[in-house]
C-alpha cells in the first residue's frame, strides 16, 4: 500500500530569533502529522504566518498579507489544487485572538506562541468539520514535552529555547502581554535537545529567551543559573559555541560575567539593550537602571573579558524624550563602543503604558534617528576595520555565492566569506582576515585544513 501524499506547508517568520525558532518547531511537528515545507506559499496546503507584535502597525501588516493570501488561495482552487489553509501564529495571534477570524474570515487558524505545540490536533478537528480554531490561552501543559525530537540540522548551528516571557513590564514593550510571564525550562529538558542538537552535527547554540539571563530552570539541587546551564551545555560533546540572546542589564550577574572568563566555549560577543542614555527617559520606560548602572556594567564586563564585543538596542523619540536627553543617548554610545545595534523610532504599542502619553513630533525622531544611526554606523565600521589583519576561529556554515567560497561566523557573529573546500563545513577553523565590510569581513585560510 502506498504511503500518503503529504500535504504542503509554508511558514513565514516575522521578527525575532524566538520566533525562528519556534517556526523549526511547528514545522517539525507538522512534519510528523504528514505535511511536508515547501519554499513558497503558492501551491501550500497550509500556509502559516508565524507573526511579531514589535514592530510599528504589526497587526496592520499581518491583515495586508492575509489580503494577499487570499488572492493566491482563490487562484489555487481555480488551476485545480485544492483548498488552502491559511493559520496565523505568535505574537499577533496572541494579541488579536478572534479578531483575526472576524476581519479575515479566510483565516482557519489562530495559534497564540504558548500553544502551537496543539498545531496537529486544530488540524484534525478542522479535517473532522469544525470551524476556526483559535487558541491564544497559556495552556497547562508543557508545549515543549509535547513537541516530537529535533530534526536533523543541515546547519552546524542552531537556536535553543530556554526561557519565555518576561517580568520586566518596559513601558513600550508588549512581550509580557503577548508572550507572558517569565518562564525557565527544567534543565534536564534543555540539556537533552541540546545533546540531540549535538549529535546531529550542531556546533553552535544559540540560547533564547526574551529575559534570557533571567533563566532560573529546574535542575540538581534547585533553581539554576544562566551561567550554570552554559557550563552544562560546554561539557556536551560536540559542543564548541555557544551564545545567548536577549538579557537586561539587570540580570547579569558576577556569575554570567565570570563565565565569559572562564568557559572557552562562550563566544565574547553580547547583546545588551540599554534603550535610552538617559536617566529621566529610563525611569519613564520602566527600565529599573540607570545609564551609569549599564556603563559600569560594561566596565567590569570588559575587565572579566577585554575582547568583548557589545551589541545593543535603542528607541529614540520615547513619550517626553528631549533634545537634551537624546544627547545623553549620543554619549552613552560614544562611551560604549558598540560592534553593533539596532535602533527605531518609538511607535506606541496599544495597552502599554507609554502608548497613552504625549508623542514627539515624527519630524523630531526621523531628525534623532539619523544622528543616532551614524554614530552607531561609525563604531560599527571602526570595529569591523579593527579586524582587519586579525586572525579568528570561523565556523563555516553554507557555501557562497561565489564558486569555491564559503560563509561562517566570527566569535563577534560576523559573517565571513572565504575561499576554502567543502570539506571545511561544520567546522571551525583559523581565517586571516583581509578585508571589512559594513556589515561582513572576507578572509583567507592561513594554513591548509585537512
Amino acid at each position: 500500500m502506498n504511503a500518503p501524499t503529504p500535504k504542503k506547508m509554508f511558514i513565514r517568520t516575522y521578527g525575532c530569533q524566538m520566533n525562528v525558532y519556534d517556526s523549526e518547531r511547528m514545522t517539525e511537528a507538522l512534519t510528523g502529522a504528514g505535511y511536508e515545507a515547501v519554499d513558497a506559499p503558492e501551491d501550500a496546503d497550509l500556509v502559516l504566518l508565524n507573526t511579531c507584535h514589535i514592530r510599528e502597525k504589526a497587526a496592520e501588516k499581518v491583515y495586508s498579507e492575509l489580503g494577499r493570501i487570499r488572492k493566491m488561495a482563490a487562484e489555487k482552487a481555480e488551476r485545480g489544487g485544492g483548498a488552502m489553509r491559511v493559520g496565523v501564529t505568535g505574537c499577533v495571534a496572541q494579541a488579536e485572538g478572534e479578531e483575526i477570524v472576524r476581519r479575515q474570515p479566510l483565516v482557519d487558524l489562530v495559534v497564540g506562541p504558548q500553544a502551537y505545540h496543539r498545531l496537529p490536533a486544530m488540524l484534525d478537528a478542522l479535517d473532522g468539520g469544525a470551524g476556526a480554531q483559535v487558541v491564544t490561552d497559556f495552556p497547562t501543559e508543557d508545549k515543549f514535552e509535547a513537541l516530537p525530537q529535533r530534526a536533523q540540522r543541515k546547519s552546524p548551528s542552531a537556536f535553543l529555547s530556554v526561557q519565555e516571557g518576561c517580568d520586566k513590564f518596559c513601558a513600550f514593550c508588549v512581550v509580557p502581554y503577548t508572550r507572558g510571564a517569565e518562564f525557565s525550562r527544567p534543565v534536564a529538558q534543555v540539556m537533552t535537545e541540546a545533546r540531540r542538537l549535538a549529535a546531529s552535527g550542531v556546533r553552535e547554540v544559540t540560547l533564547l529567551g526574551q529575559n534570557v539571563n533571567a533563566y532560573h530552570g529546574e535542575g540538581d539541587g534547585g533553581a539554576w543559573s544562566l551561567a550554570r546551564l552554559i557550563r552544562a551545555i560546554a561539557g556536551i560533546e560536540g559542543i564548541e559555541r555557544i551564545r545567548y540572546t536577549t538579557s537586561h542589564p539587570n540580570d547579569m550577574d558576577d556569575d554570567l560575567i565570570a563565565a565569559h572568563a572562564d568557559t572557552p566555549e562562550l563566544m565574547p560577543y553580547l547583546h545588551l539593550p540599554v534603550q535610552s542614555g538617559s536617566d529621566r527617559v529610563l525611569k519613564a520606560m520602566n527600565r529599573k537602571h540607570t545609564a551609569e548602572d549599564y556603563l559600569r556594567l560594561i566596565e567590569r564586563i570588559r575587565a572579566t573579558r577585554p575582547d568583548m564585543a557589545l551589541s545593543g538596542d535603542f528607541i529614540v523619540g520615547f513619550p517626553g524624550e528631549t533634545d537634551a536627553d537624546f544627547e545623553d543617548t549620543l554619549a552613552l554610545v560614544e562611551a560604549t563602543r558598540y560592534a553593533q545595534a539596532f535602533s527605531f523610532k518609538y511607535s506606541p504599542r496599544p495597552g502599554t503604558p507609554a502608548s497613552t502619553a504625549e508623542q514627539v513630533p515624527e519630524a523630531v525622531k526621523d531628525a534623532r534617528l539619523a544622528r543616532l544611526q551614524a554614530s552607531l554606523r561609525a563604531h560599527q565600521t571602526r570595529f569591523q576595520e579593527d579586524c582587519v589583519g586579525r586572525t579568528m576561529p570561523v565556523l563555516f556554515e553554507k557555501a557562497g555565492r561565489e564558486p569555491g567560497q564559503l560563509v561562517g561566523r566570527s566569535p563577534y557573529l560576523q559573517p565571513v566569506h572565504a575561499y576554502a573546500p567543502e570539506t571545511l563545513l561544520r567546522r571551525i577553523v583559523p581565517v586571516r582576515m583581509e578585508a571589512a565590510f559594513p556589515n561582513s569581513l572576507s578572509g583567507t585560510l592561513i594554513e591548509e585544513v585537512a
